[in-house]
């Protein structure tokens, strides 16, 4: 979304800042990786227990066999019932990869007054908060093309200075990669960006079978659009800026658009059977995280697995 900047006689909005100017990264970093101890510390389970289909020693399911998969991993006896081809599935129990993705793109660093943290903040102590957690539950956490899966103790801080350390164009979506059919992504951004745009990332993600979660992560202004007379919205990445007059008759139409564009980004997750909330700044980021642990212990498909904590 475009955010309001500075003009005589109108409502304002700030990025975050410290001592009243901007304040970076990397003085905030450890605030956030406290806070997402805390908040790790506090969820009295964690991700363990999680059946998945992998390296074991007792049945958990057919599947369909899938287009390129070696022929070797047909199950010969349970195929011959019908005219489909089936895989014996084993209960998982080795670790297997969840990809963890939290939007770094400058619309992240936004805050409205009032607001403790930007969307960029909230999105980093959630995914170290997740990737503490799923550590402590056998898992293996990565972030694609920054930081290689691992399964070390200290994930929090490992993931804190590759993000520190990146000189990386910072993309909203993630970089195009394949991930294991076994592997789990979650994706936190603000999914402004366009629906043709999150459809490929979608695309590319989900055809090795791999499942995930979007996380739409949205500052309280951009759900209620609380501006009022002249106002100028700036696009941060470089989308230009534009000038309401009367900033107040925009509302109606602001939030129809967002919820259609919520709506678009909802039938292409559902297509997939990808889970797809959003998330207020305003709200607890314990919250959240208890959402994508539940999200994680569901079945595919079963009921309330798509069931969200916002619009």
């Amino acid at each position: 979304m475009a955010q309001a900047t500075e003009q005589p006689n109108k409502e304002t909005l700030a990025v975050r800042r410290a001592d009243g100017e901007s304040r970076s990264l990397a003085a905030s970093l450890p605030r956030l990786m406290l806070e997402a101890r805390r908040i790790a510390n506090n969820v009295t389970h964690g991700l363990h227990g999680r059946r998945r289909a992998g390296a074991g020693e007792n049945f958990w399911q057919y599947r369909r066999f899938v287009s390129g998969e070696p022929a070797t991993r047909v199950d010969w006896r349970r195929s011959a019932r019908d005219d489909h081809l089936y895989v014996r599935e084993l209960e998982w129990e080795a670790a297997h990869t969840v990809w963890l993705w939290p939007d770094r793109s400058a619309s992240m660093a936004y805050a409205s007054k009032g607001v403790r943290d930007s969307k960029l903040e909230r999105a980093l102590i959630v995914t170290f908060a997740l990737a503490e957690l799923l550590v402590a539950g056998g898992e293996r956490v990565g972030v694609p093309g920054l930081m290689n899966p691992t399964s070390s103790s200290n994930v929090i801080d490992k993931m804190a200075q590759a993000i520190l350390h990146d000189t990386t164009a910072r993309d909203s979506l993630p970089p195009s990669f394949v991930p294991s059919s076994l592997a789990e992504i979650v994706v936190l951004s603000d999914f402004w960006a366009p629906v043709g745009d999150i459809q490929k990332m979608l695309a590319g993600l989900s055809a090795s079978g791999a499942h995930g979660s979007l996380v739409q992560v949205v500052d309280p202004s951009e759900e209620s659009f609380p501006f009022a007379g002249r106002v100028e919205f700036v696009e941060p990445e470089g989308g230009g800026a534009i000038t309401a007059g009367r900033a107040e008759t925009w509302a109606t139409d602001y939030v129809a658009l967002v919820a259609a564009h919520r709506d678009a980004i909802r039938t292409e997750t559902g297509k997939l059977d990808w889970l797809f909330s959003t998330h207020t700044t305003s709200r607890s980021a314990a919250e959240l995280l208890l959402f994508l642990h539940a999200g994680m212990t569901t079945a595919k498909g079963a009921p309330g697995s798509k069931a969200g904590l916002g619009a």
